[in-house]
This record gives structure tokens, C-alpha cells and sequence, in this order.
């Protein structure tokens, strides 16, 4: 999730000659990975924090292993004032160090000794002040109830805002983490608490037993009056000896509510220790809800941090909640052994941790809560992440770093579903089961170090006894940017059916990308047969290719994506693509979710108008199957938002949806019903944002706003009755209200949301305001973002409202320009890839574009990772604008 702009030069340092030594040369400074003649062996960590200050102290003790004569070293620090530096030599003596910021942006730091040392171990010791971080990084301040809390999130380059140190994830060492802390207050850390002494008048140390080998981005703790809940022992298993503590932490007031996820997690970690065939690691599991947060969660060993929606649960809790939840926790747990136990050695890896545990979130999931449809989920995923993959200036799964923003930025759907449906493609080719052994083999290798792709592909090769055209076919997905495109045509030859292939890289209209990309793709495809369906699979590793399709029927259809687990997109000709459509039934749910892909690919790529693509999708919206029903949605709102210009073609696609859906929406209702399953209460959720805030259905408004008035009225003691209305249905129903009532509404809202600790409530809330579409009130919203009633980790939610039309784009983008400073104060760098997206994307106009680039000229280079975010956001503007006018809007009305 952020600087450094070219690789370091590593000088040759002599073992003598003190006085040339005495400066560094400039050209020595680090300006990418540190270099590795000085590596740290473990660290001692002291902090005194009392969240009710502004500032806090800390000493940091590194043992450093330094293996070429130097009079200096280079680490990491920003924002620290250090006061003092102590080296001690390996014969005991002390040097007095001094601690110079070269370059305070990107937080690098020179450590002079004063004279030169000779190889050996030395322990470098800081004393330092800090202030507690305003932008959710290192070590940061939050409140909840007006009571303030301290806490971490060092990922991926923020562990240098709280301590002196090596801040690369291939530095793993141990540490020992020391508390000083209020003694009303608790502190807990990544491990368990062996120790607690008094430390002056109303002060206490708590000392915690020795970490294994970690990463400073994995470094965690967190001080405040939290509630500490008890939650089951999680048992021992063949993997691990002894039960497991779990506990649950959460501001005060709030930890009965986390009764629902302490419960499901022992099924979790049992589930994930059966995959690897290797225990948990840790000492403890606790689980923290953060009371504001910059991500949805993070990984720290012993001690996950969560947005606080995601742990703190009700009886009634809206169901996409209940669902994130499980989903979330899974994945961060997953990361115990991939992330945690074993590391990416640098950051163009990080796909070695977040898609694994993508991948294994959905393997978990489909094991524990089959419901939930992780299967969909992951197909889901991957299409999501072939739009932005669609764009020349996406990224690679494997992207080089240059500089701290190409870290920052890489935290988005290539490496994350892009990564995780490349692993379940290559899973799929080579068995589960032979997956299963090479992952298994791949941790026990790198267990507590640092592994990179090859070493994960090589593990995998070996156990499926494949040589390199395996190797280089899995590369291929890793190491070139895009989607493959595999465009097919059926023939009959000599009595056999033959699957024509063509592949190259999918470009949508108006593109500059190149084409003439080949990827080895592991095709498979399902075609009819005499008795039912057959599936046929191929490595396709060539630009032109053929499969015969043994025992295909006379006039066969073919869906060439089959289980919709390959992560490619296909088209065929228009009469084959129809054959397709007639066949959906026949068709599993992952595959018409690539068929509904397939159509929406044709008409981006330019090759289906818009009145054919709605014909194509229509059969899917009656599924029974909440996540096929609703997958028209993504081309069915790029027309009604970018193509309809008239109100006759509004008023037409409006139509299509009220007779696609709202019988389902009348079916369903408009309350939860009891024991009702959860996909109901997801679709119900899904189409009444549809119905009644993007086509603005009348009869789904009605019922939505006497839910909205209901929940907008005050109770004795003065606050909104939110309960009032159905759970899932509160951002809609307030967003209505919104948009019915006008100024009263706003104001309610405004005033409620820092009376109200309850982050479904304020979510919901927040939604409901980001829908306002009167000029004057959506700037008293946008006002109201950069209110620090607002926590930081909300503000999005507001500024990405109301733009739906261009003429709501302009007045955002006026409030948006004219405020920036502002924003970028309150996100910090830590947001700088998203933020050219958060001040002008959703554009569909050449001039938007060309206003975004050029108020981003000089602005982008200032704030880390907002460069590729002003590249991609620019291009997805300029795309838009080639399909609108490629397209005839009047097929609409056909």
C-alpha cells in the first residue's frame, strides 16, 4: 500500500582507510532495497505510550550483523526525533552514532559511527520521541467514544513511523516487545504477555515473550482501555500440541459483540492446519477491532487487526457483514502461513501473500460455509480483476518495484484476484491433491524465512512431476500484464469437430495497447456430446492452435472457459455465442458467470451493441442463484450510466430491469424474513440499490422511503430510530430519504453520525448521505468528509458519491480541486494511488480526461503512487469515452 526511485549503488568499502570513509559518497545512498552488508539479527523494542498524548517515546536495540568494514549503515526512520545513538562493538565498547535523515520523504536514514568498524556483530541502540501518527500509519491515534486508543499498521512501509529499523520484508529476525503504558489502560502485542511491573506513578511495563522470526511490517500492539474477551480454546491437532488461546479485542463497551467470530474461528484455523499439514505457530490468537483503520485488515501474527464492522456483530447484523466477516477472517488467518510463516522476499512478490490468502480464504470458506459460494466468489474476482486488467497501464502480478509508490499500489485486484484465479487455473490443471503436496513441501522449505515466485513454482513443478513448459506457462501469467484473449471457431474436418484458437491480449475499444501477447494457458472446455457434456483441456501456448473434440454431437456448442476457472476471456462468432445463450441451462453457475463475462467482453471490445447484450443476459436474471442473477448488472449500468442520452432510452432500460427484477424484489420484500436464508437477505440488499437508486423504480422508492422517514425520526432519547428499518436495507432506504427530503434529512444525518459508535449504523448512515444529489447539499456532504467526526478510514465513502451524471461529476470535481490540500492532509500518502480516482474518475469524456491530467501534472509527483493511479484512472476515462462513441445509443430503443 508506498517511494524510492532508482536501485542503490553498492560501494566498495576497504578495510582501512578511516579518513576516505569519513563522508559517504552520495551515489551510496539507498535508493531501493537497503543493501545487505549490514542485516539485522533481532530487535528490543521499549515504547511508552499514553493514547491521551500527542507523542510518544521509545528506545529500539538491534543487534546488526556487519559483514564489510564501514563507518556507517543505512536503516529506515521518518518522523522520528532521535536524541541519541549508541553502538556498542562486539569487544563491548561504545560509539557515539549519529542519526541523519537523507531523504525524509521516503524515510531513510544514515547511522555514522564516527569511525570505521571492521566486520562483526554490533548492537546499534536509539532513544527516540514520535509523534502518534494522524493517517492510520505505524504507530497512530484513533478515538471511539471520545476515547482514545493507540495502535499499529506497519504494512507495507510504515513500521519506520514507529521505530528505527531495517523496513524491508526480507529482514526477518526476533523481537522483544516492551509496553510502558497508563496503568488504567491494556496493552496487547503479536505475542503473549509474560510479565507486568510497576514503572513509576501511574505506570506500568508489560513484557511479552520473544517473537519468531518476523518482518517490522508483521511488528504489532495496541494500548487503550480495551475489552479483552475470552474466546474458545481452539483444540489441539495432529499439526499442533495443546489447545490454542483466542481472545477478542475491542474498545470499551463493545467486546460482547464479538462473541459470533470468536465462534467460527477455531473451524478456521482447524481447516487451514489440515490444508498445510502444519500447526499454527504462533503463541496466542487475538483478534482486534479497530475503531478506524486504513485497510479491511492485516495479518500481524497473534494479533489481526480488523475494520471494527467486520468483528463486531449482532443478532441482526446485515448479512453482507456476517459474510465479510467469515470471508475476512479466513484470509487474514491464511496469511499465518502464507505471509507470516513464510515471507516474500521483496515486494514485487507480494502476490505470495495476499493471493494465497485469497485463494485459501475461498478454499476455506467453500469447506466451513459452502452457502457462501467462495466458488462464485473467486470467478466473481477474477472478473472484476480483468477489467483493470484490461488497461495498458495495469500492473503485472510480478511488477518490479521502483519506488515506494509502486509498493503502495500493488495492494489491488492483480495482485490479489487476478493472483488467486491464476492459482486456482493452475491448481485445476494439476489436481488438487498434487497442489495440495506442492504447497505443503513449499512451506515446510521456507517456514519463518523468505521465498520468492520461483521457489513456490518450483515446489508445485515438482510435486506434479512437470518440467518447464509448465514453469513457463505459470510465469507467463505472473510476468506480463493482461488478459489472454482466446477467440475460437468451430469447424467439421474429416468427420471430427474441430475448436479453432487464436490468442492475444484483450483490448477494449479505443485502446493503444499491443495485441501480440501469448500466454500458456491451461484451456478448458466443455462441449456437447451424445449423452450430455464433455470437458476437454489443452496447455494453449502458441498464437494459433486447434482442439479436436472427441465425441462432440453433430452441431455441437462450446463453452470455452469451462468451470469458468480460467482466467481468460473467449469470444466466438456471433452465431456460436447465441448457440451458447440458448444452452445456459445447461451450463453450471461458475460457467454462466463466464458466459455472462464473454458478452460484456464482446461489447467493450466493440463486437455487441448494446441491445444485443441485454438480449444475451436477460435469461441469467432469472437464476435462482443470487451471484448469475445479478451479473448482467455490471453491463446493464455501463449502458443505463455512460450510453442512455434521452429519456426515451432511459425509460427503456428501466423497463428491462422492473421486468427482470422487481418481481424478485415484490417476492423477496422488504424485511428480513425469520430464519431467512442469507443470499435472500443479499439479494434483497443488490436489487433494491438497483431499483430504487439507480433506475429509480417508483413503487421500490416508496417502500424504501417509509423505511428511510421511519429510521430518520427521533426516539425519547433523542437519537435516529435506525433500527427502525431493515437492517440490510438502512444505506438504501436512508439514501432515498436523502434524496426525497432534502435538507432535513442531511442535517439528521450529519448530526447523528458522531453520536453514533455503531460502525453498521455509521456505514449505513454514510451511505445513505453519499447518494444526495442537490448541488448545495453534496458539498455540505463533501464538507462534511474532511470533518474530523469523520474518521479517516470513512471519508471515501462520502467523496465518491453523486456522479452519476457529468453534470454531478463537474460539481464534484469543482468542490474535489478546490479542496485537495485538504484531502491529501487528511488521507496522507498511504492513499496516494486511489486518489486521482477519489478527486476525478468516473468519467466517460475526452475533456474529463484531459482536466484530470492536467490538474495531476505537476500534483502526482508529490504524493506516493498517485502517478499509476492518475495513469489508470485517465486511461479507464479515455476507454469510456471511445465505446460511447463507438456504440449507437438509439439501439437501445430496438
Amino acid at each position: 500500500m508506498h517511494r524510492l526511485v532508482r536501485p542503490f549503488v553498492l560501494t566498495a568499502l576497504a578495510t582501512c582507510c578511516a579518513a576516505a570513509l569519513a563522508a559517504p559518497a552520495a551515489d551510496d545512498q539507498p535508493h531501493g532495497k537497503l543493501p545487505r552488508w549490514a542485516v539485522p539479527e533481532s530487535y528490543q523494542l521499549a515504547f511508552k505510550v499514553d493514547p491521551r498524548q500527542q507523542d510518544f517515546s521509545g528506545t529500539t536495540s538491534i543487534k546488526v550483523k556487519l559483514d564489510q568494514a564501514s563507518d556507517h549503515l543505512w536503516l529506515h526512520g521518518r518522523e522520528l526525533k532521535v536524541s541519541k545513538v549508541t553502538v556498542t562493538d562486539a569487544a563491548g565498547k561504545k560509539h557515539a552514532g549519529k542519526y541523519v535523515e537523507v531523504a525524509p520523504q521516503e524515510g531513510v536514514v544514515r547511522i555514522d559511527f564516527g569511525t570505521t568498524l571492521k566486520p562483526q556483530e554490533l548492537t546499534v541502540a536509539f532513544e527516540y520521541t514520535a509523534p502518534l501518527n494522524q493517517q492510520l500509519q505505524g504507530l497512530y491515534k484513533v478515538s471511539h467514544k471520545g476515547q482514545p486508543y493507540a495502535m499499529t499498521q506497519m504494512e507495507p512501509i510504515s513500521a519506520r513511523f514507529a521505530f528505527p529499523g531495517f523496513d524491508e520484508p526480507g529482514f526477518k529476525t526476533p523481537f522483544d516487545i516492551r509496553l510502558t503504558i497508563p496503568s488504567d489502560e491494556v496493552g496487547v502485542a503479536n505475542t503473549k504477555q509474560v510479565k507486568e511491573e510497576k514503572a513509576g506513578d501511574g505506570w506500568k511495563t508489560l513484557t511479552f515473550s520473544t517473537t519468531k522470526p518476523l518482518p517490522t511490517y508483521l511488528v504489532a500492539f495496541g494500548v487503550g482501555p480495551w475489552d479483552v474477551v475470552k474466546g474458545p480454546d481452539i483444540s489441539a491437532t495432529a499439526q499442533r500440541e495443546g489447545n490454542l488461546e483466542l481472545r477478542g479485542i475491542a474498545a470499551q463497551g463493545e467486546g460482547h459483540r464479538m462473541q459470533h467470530v470468536l465462534g467460527e474461528t477455531p473451524s478456521i484455523i482447524h481447516t487451514l492446519e489440515d490444508y498445510y499439514g502444519f500447526g499454527y505457530p504462533w503463541d496466542k490468537l487475538d483478534l482486534l477491532a479497530a475503531p478506524d483503520f486504513s485497510a479491511g485488515a492485516m495479518e500481524n501474527p497473534g494479533l489481526v487487526t480488523f475494520r471494527d464492522w467486520l468483528l463486531l456483530l449482532d443478532p441482526d447484523s446485515p448479512a453482507n457483514y456476517v459474510r465479510g466477516s467469515f470471508n475476512v477472517t479466513a484470509h487474514e488467518l491464511a496469511h499465518q502461513w502464507t505471509g507470516d510463516t513464510v515471507t516474500l522476499a521483496w515486494w514485487d512478490d507480494l502476490w505470495l501473500n495476499e493471493a494465497f490468502a485469497t485463494w485459501m480464504q475461498q478454499k476455506v470458506t467453500q469447506k466451513v460455509h459452502p452457502e457462501y459460494r467462495a466458488d462464485l466468489d473467486r470467478v466473481r474476482g477474477a472478473q472484476g480483476a480483468m477489467n483493470g486488467d484490461s488497461l495498458v497501464t495495469t500492473r503485472k502480478i510480478r511488477q518490479p518495484i521502483t519506488g515506494n509508490g509502486d509498493i503502495e499500489t500493488a495492494f489491488d485486484g492483480i495482485t490479489y484476484q487476478k493472483g488467486a484465479a491464476v492459482l486456482g487455473m493452475f491448481e485445476g490443471y494439476v489436481s488438487e491433491p498434487v497442489f495440495q503436496k506442492g504447497m505443503r513441501a513449499y512451506i515446510q522449505e521456507h517456514k519463518f524465512g523468505n521465498a520468492t515466485a520461483d521457489d513456490l513454482i518450483d515446489s508445485i513443478a515438482k510435486a506434479a512431476d512437470k518440467g518447464n513448459d509448465f514453469k513457463q506457462a505459470f510465469k507467463s501469467f505472473l510476468n506480463q500484464p493482461g488478459v489472454p484473449y482466446v477467440q475460437t471457431r468451430l469447424t467439421e474436418e474429416n468427420g471430427k469437430t474441430v475448436l479453432h484458437l487464436t490468442q492475444s491480449r484483450y483490448l477494449p475499444v479505443g485502446s493503444k495497447g499491443e495485441a501480440n501477447q501469448v500466454w500458456g494457458v491451461p484451456m478448458c472446455v466443455r462441449f456437447a456430446t451424445a449423452s450430455g457434456t464433455k470437458v476437454s483441456c489443452e496447455l494453449f501456448d502458441k498464437a494459433e492452435g486447434s482442439m479436436v473434440l472427441e465425441g462432440a454431437s453433430k452441431g455441437t456448442w462450446v463453452l470455452p472457459n469451462a468451470n469458468g476457472s480460467g482466467y481468460y476471456r473467449f469470444a466466438m462468432a456471433r452465431n456460436d455465442l447465441a448457440n451458447l445463450g440458448k444452452q445456459i441451462n445447461k451450463l453450471d453457475d461458475a460457467e454462466q458467470l463466464a458466459y455472462a463475462d464473454a458478452v460484456y467482453a464482446s461489447f467493450k471490445h466493440g463486437d455487441l451493441d448494446a441491445a444485443d447484450v441485454l438480449a444475451a443476459l436477460k435469461p441469467l436474471t432469472s437464476s435462482r442463484t443470487r451471484e448469475v442473477a445479478t451479473a448482467p448488472l455490471t453491463s446493464f449500468n455501463w449502458i443505463y450510466r455512460n450510453l442512455a442520452q434521452t429519456d426515451a432510452q432511459r425509460a427503456k432500460l428501466a423497463a428491462w430491469a422492473k421486468a427482470a427484477y422487481l418481481p424478485r424484489m415484490q417476492q423477496l420484500g422488504y424485511h428480513r424474513k425469520a430464519n431467512e436464508a442469507d443470499t435472500d437477505s443479499l439479494l434483497r440488499n443488490t436489487l433494491a440499490d438497483e431499483l430504487a437508486l439507480t433506475v429509480k423504480l417508483p413503487e421500490v422508492r416508496a417502500e424504501l422511503l417509509k423505511q428511510g422517514d421511519a429510521a430518520l425520526k427521533r426516539k425519547a432519547d433523542g437519537h435516529l430510530d435506525l433500527t427502525a428499518a431493515d437492517s440490510d436495507l438502512l444505506g438504501a432506504a436512508l439514501g432515498v430519504a436523502v434524496q426525497e427530503r432534502g435538507k432535513p434529512a442531511v442535517d439528521a444525518l450529519i448530526a447523528e453520525v458522531p453520536q453514533t459508535s455503531d460502525p453498521a449504523f455509521r456505514n449505513a448512515m454514510l451511505a445513505g448521505l453519499s447518494e444526495v444529489n442537490d448541488p448545495a447539499l453534496a458539498n455540505q456532504v463533501r464538507d462534511f468528509a474532511l470533518d474530523k467526526k469523520v474518521k479517516v478510514g470513512e471519508m471515501s465513502m462520502l467523496l465518491r458519491g453523486g456522479r452519476d451524471t457529468r453534470k454531478a461529476r463537474d460539481e464534484s470535481w469543482q468542490w474535489a480541486t478546490t479542496h485537495y490540500d485538504k484531502i491529501v492532509d487528511r488521507t496522507g500518502s498511504f492513499s496516494g494511488g486511489r486518489l486521482p480516482e477519489l478527486i476525478g474518475g468516473g468519467g466517460c469524456s475526452q475533456d474529463e480526461a484531459d482536466r484530470l491530467q492536467s490538474f495531476f501534472k505537476d500534483r502526482a509527483k508529490q504524493v506516493s503512487g498517485a502517478e499509476r493511479g492518475l495513469a489508470q484512472a485517465t486511461e479507464s476515462t479515455v476507454l469510456c469515452h471511445s465505446l460511447a462513441q463507438k456504440q449507437d445509443a438509439a439501439a437501445i430503443l430496438r
